[in-house]
């Protein structure tokens, strides 16, 4: 059945989707409070200090209480963590060092890891982050977007979503250490036997990041007859993969080749005002500040109809540009950290290597609309579906005691 025709949701003639495959997911983290993530690790500290020497209404009204949390609630430690249990304004503890996070696609920032902070912090997913573990996340579905479905990454997601409903977070593994991998039972099997080639978590992993597209039901993930195609779409997955993780898991960071990687070419002021994009001379505008060369397939680069490098800027230059933040989150750098520009250029060149990526990604989705295809009754048929209920729910995963609220060990 060729996959353009079996796009249908629901029907067993339907493509399957990412759930269908990769069946344990984990919602998006509810922080509650937006001063609890920052850019920089330095603001995190500094706010923190505030929460901590304020005390009674003042206290309150820093926090942001809501009706998950407020400074009087204790909460258990996050797995991994050692913080206060006990109620913030009664015991505070000492700072916990921030985590780094990735705060939705292609964005890296930093968390305070206290669970009395955070509304919906999903310990399930702290208890598999770790050292092998690879984080799918699906990105809100907005029609006719164009972009990608989902992106990985090897950093703690918040699944935060620049446009449309929030996605589900899917780790590689159930496991800490890189053990059983978060797949239907049978599914590799049944690909390795059609295939002739060994079929591993990891490359279907990279399948899905080449060959998904978006739906309202979730990403749908076309799975070919042909062993050839399967072969190239794991070829390019693998090279997506590798410029998304960004150095993680023995990769190299990413680099452009020779004279286009981006440099900057006027110094960034401490407040930039706006961002303009130069078509002509493929420069990135920050208020005076100058880079280039920026290829316009980075700066158009779009996630749910939001260009990420307008959004990356607007995260950033809001409390710089005196704009209206109120509380904590008001706390931060005054200028422009370099360190900021090191990620900027980062992120220019993550975007221009997918943006490179694509137009095999476009050729990839064009052969398979006219391949036969897997479908789910196709998948019913070889036992994959439907998946049993104990794989899409956390593994238990605990060699030893958590503790929870009060400073009681956790019962799991």
């Amino acid at each position: 059945m060729a996959a353009g025709t079996a796009a249908g949701a629901g029907g067993s003639g339907a493509l399957p989707l990412l759930d269908d495959l990769m069946p344990w997911s984990v919602r998006p983290l509810r922080p509650g409070r937006s001063w609890v993530t920052a850019p920089d690790a330095a603001s995190l500290r500094a706010r923190w200090g505030l929460l901590a020497e304020a005390e009674g209404a003042e206290q309150e009204r820093l926090f942001g209480p809501s009706r998950s949390r407020t400074p009087l609630t204790p909460a258990a430690a996050l797995p991994g963590r050692s913080t206060g249990t006990s109620a913030f304004a009664r015991d505070p503890g000492p700072y916990p060092e921030p985590v780094r996070i990735a705060h939705g696609p292609f964005d890296e920032q930093w968390l305070i890891p206290d669970h009395r902070l955070l509304d919906a912090a999903r310990p399930e997913l702290w208890r598999v982050a770790d050292g092998h573990q690879i984080f799918a996340v699906e990105h809100g579905y907005v029609p006719q977007d164009g972009g990608p479905a989902l992106s990985v990454t090897s950093l703690l997601p918040d699944g935060h979503s620049p446009a449309g409903r929030p996605g589900r977070i899917r780790p590689l593994y159930r496991r800490p250490g890189g053990r059983e991998p978060n797949l239907a039972p049978g599914l590799t099997a049944e690909l390795t036997a059609r295939y002739g080639t060994p079929v591993t978590a990891g490359s279907v992993l990279a399948w899905v990041l080449a060959a998904a597209r978006p739906s309202p039901a979730g990403p749908l993930v076309p799975l070919p007859a042909d062993g050839a195609l399967w072969a190239r779409g794991v070829e390019l997955g693998e090279e997506l993969l590798r410029v998304q993780l960004r150095g993680a898991r023995g990769g190299e960071r990413p680099r452009l080749p020779g004279g286009r990687r981006p440099y900057v070419r006027a110094a960034i002021p401490p407040r930039p005002e706006g961002l303009r994009y130069d078509a002509a001379e493929e420069a990135l505008l920050l208020g005076e500040g100058r880079v280039s060369p920026v290829p316009a397939g980075a700066w158009d680069f779009r996630v749910g109809g939001v260009r990420m490098l307008e959004l990356w800027f607007e995260r950033r230059a809001t409390a710089a540009e005196g704009r209206a933040v109120e509380g904590l989150a008001a706390v931060g750098p005054r200028g422009w950290p370099q360190e900021r520009t090191s990620e900027l250029l980062e992120l220019i060149t993550v975007l221009a290597l997918l943006a490179g990526l694509r137009p095999g990604q476009q050729e990839l989705w064009e052969r398979l609309e006219e391949a036969d295809a897997l479908t789910q009754n196709g998948l019913r048929a070889a036992g994959v579906l439907p998946v049993p209920a104990s794989a899409r729910r956390p593994a238990s995963v605990l060699d030893h005691q958590e503790e929870g609220p009060e400073g009681q060990f956790a019962l799991l």
